[in-house]
């Protein structure tokens, strides 16, 4: 076109990466984007994914795997943030996180001579599209899932993972993330959770007992909830949704759970307890005792065991900026060392307090929460422990564009 700026080397460089990496397989992907990186002047580029434990970040193309807790590339992903090291012989190591939205996925490591900020922007740019394109890839292909699990999963636990969303989603209106163990020996804990423009949905369950009809269970009644909530339910019609389908597909068997849509513009939160511990609300820095304590209503799947159940009822509370709500089943707070003294309420709360004083984001909080438990426990968990932290943060300014 007549006027036309032309296009720089670079430019056209990473516009054919764009066009190239929809016809690689998943390891091809990374080898392009290296030879990208090659051709704009850097001397490596790699890839390492977080593993299914948040413990390490294991390379995908050759190299150590890396501990969160005590390395550079930890301390990106921990803090979701870059990190520039000097690595020796005039080599200079940036480390870029990794994200599928709010989802921590891993980092992208850069080695190179120099580092100037039109180079910085073309390795952030890098970064998103290759979470973009590992994010799809990873959908139909097993060669990430492979890297990232340190042993075989039980095929209860690979039933429920293929039901269960990412860690993390939401935007600056509002956030869920959840965190569930043992990684490789799920019974029946899942969790779910959706956004739309205006609402996010959370789920948790607990489905009786640790077989595979515990994990058949929770995929019954995810799978009830979401079918519900795409067709247009509200959350009375949702829960009933969910029990029928229980009640129909699996009558000896019944789930704890709590349904919750969270309206992002309002922060009104409502929700559906079946049987599940309360949610806890934290609001300036403490606990509001009894905030989301309502009469106990019974699990679902016993609608055609009990006569006469009552409808469900529908809770609702008005949040304030900055609110975070907690999720979970009785495996974190019934969490005991070998003296059998328990992980406690007061303990699981005061932490995510804490956390929240230090202004540490939702994510990393739950992924040092879930290890702390395991830690209480000598490294092995006695039921399934899941976790969700909904917030609702402060309104938060979009700024205007920089001028160039």
């Amino acid at each position: 076109m007549d006027g036309a700026t032309p296009l720089s080397e670079s430019e056209l460089l990473f516009e054919d990466l764009v066009r190239s990496v929809h016809a690689c397989d998943p390891i091809e992907v990374l080898e392009a984007a290296d030879r990208y990186g090659r051709a704009i002047g850097l001397s490596k580029i790699t890839v390492h994914l977080v593993d299914l434990q948040q413990h390490l970040l294991v390379p995908l193309t050759g190299g150590p795997i890396l501990d969160i807790a005590t390395t550079a590339a930890g301390e990106a992903y921990r803090h979701d943030t870059l990190r520039l090291v000097e690595g020796g012989a005039e080599e200079l190591s940036l480390w870029l996180p990794l994200k599928d939205g709010a989802d921590r996925m891993g980092v992208l490591h850069v080695r190179t001579s120099a580092l100037d900020e039109p180079t910085l922007r073309r390795c952030q740019t890098l970064a998103a599209l290759l979470a973009l394109v590992i994010t799809s890839k990873r959908a139909y292909s097993d060669t990430y899932v492979r890297r990232t699990r340190a042993r075989s999963v039980q095929l209860r636990t690979e039933m429920l993972r293929a039901f269960l969303p990412p860690r993390t989603l939401g935007s600056a209106r509002g956030v869920s993330t959840a965190v569930l163990e043992p990684a490789y020996e799920l019974g029946g804990d899942a969790f779910d959770h959706s956004i739309t423009r205006d609402v996010l949905h959370v789920v948790i369950l607990d489905a009786m007992g640790h077989d595979l009809a515990s994990g058949l269970t929770a995929s019954v009644a995810m799978a009830g909830a979401r079918g519900a909530r795409r067709n247009g339910a509200d959350l009375s019609q949702l829960t009933d949704s969910v029990e029928q389908a229980l009640v129909t597909w699996l009558p000896e068997r019944f789930c704890t759970a709590v349904f919750a849509p969270l309206n992002l513009a309002d922060g009104l939160f409502s929700w559906s307890n079946c049987g599940h511990p309360e949610p806890l609300l934290i609001r300036g820095g403490s606990l509001v005792d009894g905030a989301m304590c309502r009469p106990p209503e019974l699990p679902l799947g016993l609608g055609g065991i009990v006569p006469d159940t009552p409808p469900r009822t529908v809770h609702r509370l008005r949040l304030e900026p900055g609110d975070r709500v907690l999720l979970y089943t009785d495996g974190v707070t019934e969490a005991h060392d070998r003296e059998g003294r328990m992980f406690g309420l007061e303990r699981f709360a005061d932490f995510v307090i804490r956390a929240a004083a230090a202004e540490e984001p939702p994510p990393e909080t739950l992924r040092r929460l879930i290890h702390s438990i395991r830690d209480h426990q000598g490294e092995s968990f006695t039921d399934d422990a899941t976790i969700m932290l909904v917030e609702w943060p402060p309104e938060r300014r979009v700024p205007p564009p920089r001028s160039v």
